[in-house]
């Protein structure tokens, strides 16, 4: 288990765990996006990010793949192609807003080309294991990773116990590669290879993987557990979204990645107040 993390620098922003809550706003730039916000045109998608800058996002999270489960089951966009979606994005986002930014992907071609152009962080949902190369191209470049369970075939006998030695295993991972424990975010993968009553479960049962050490982010909103909960499409789960970011809150997330910022900024300040004041 790790020591438990105070504080982590990312993008020259001081990040402090515990004391609130921070929120990653998600600027997804694909046109099959399963939240149905994907985005194609540049100008669009930089003026998302300037948005969410201006209704309090802490961070911003650019993809340029979907993960939707029928497109996972094909053979997956290239570096090359991820690369042309996101990097005139994240070149114009990094120029045009303060907060850091995120790339959002499991590739380290990708990483490492958007990390050289002033990306601060890396958020891979594979958790350093689709790409041999990740661990050291994060290393090298000095940032955060944001370390993510998943595990498409599902079929858990102990939920909590085994994404907590997935994520165990992931850091340990990245440490063998030279990134330092306390740059290590980590987050169990709602709706990665999970049931309804498994998301569920999880976020019931955070506070075990607070266990772990290391900064927890959570990212449920406009999942499909809230649609089958709920029976709404994503684009009418907002609701739903916040109940699970508060609860993902009082469980003890330190980030949550969210679609609608400023409604969520707003559930995670009257969340805080209860849970950390």
């Amino acid at each position: 288990m790790a020591a438990t993390i105070r504080s982590l620098r990312i993008g020259g922003r001081e990040f402090h765990w515990g004391a609130r809550t921070y929120v990653m706003g998600i600027v997804n730039v694909t046109p099959d996006s399963f939240s149905g916000d994907g985005i194609t045109d540049l100008q669009a998608a930089v003026n998302q990010a300037r948005q969410m800058e201006q209704d309090g996002a802490d961070l911003i999270d650019i993809g340029g793949e979907s993960t939707r489960p029928e497109t996972w089951a094909g053979p997956g966009l290239s570096a090359e192609d991820e690369l042309a979606r996101v990097m005139p994005v994240l070149e114009r986002a990094v120029a045009s807003v303060t907060v850091p930014i995120s790339i959002d992907t499991y590739k380290a071609a990708v990483a490492e080309r958007a990390l050289a152009a002033g990306a601060a962080m890396v958020n891979d949902v594979w958790g350093l294991r689709q790409d041999p190369q990740m661990a050291a191209t994060v290393a090298r470049a000095g940032v955060a990773v944001v370390l993510m369970h998943n595990k498409p075939a599902g079929g858990y006998r102990d939920l909590i116990g085994e994404i907590a030695a997935d994520l165990r295993q992931s850091a340990e991972l990245g440490r063998a590669a030279g990134i330092p424990e306390d740059r290590i975010i980590v987050d169990p993968g709602i709706g990665f290879g999970k049931t309804r009553e498994e998301n569920l479960e999880i976020i019931k049962r955070l506070p075990e993987l607070r266990r772990l050490g290391f900064p927890l982010l959570v990212g449920p909103s406009r999942k499909s557990f809230i649609g089958k909960t709920l029976d709404l499409p994503a684009d009418d789960r907002l609701e739903g979204t916040a109940a699970a970011i508060a609860l993902s809150i009082a469980g003890g997330a330190d980030i949550v990645r969210v679609h609608d910022v400023k409604a969520m900024v707003r559930v995670a300040r009257m969340a805080d107040a209860i849970v950390h004041t």
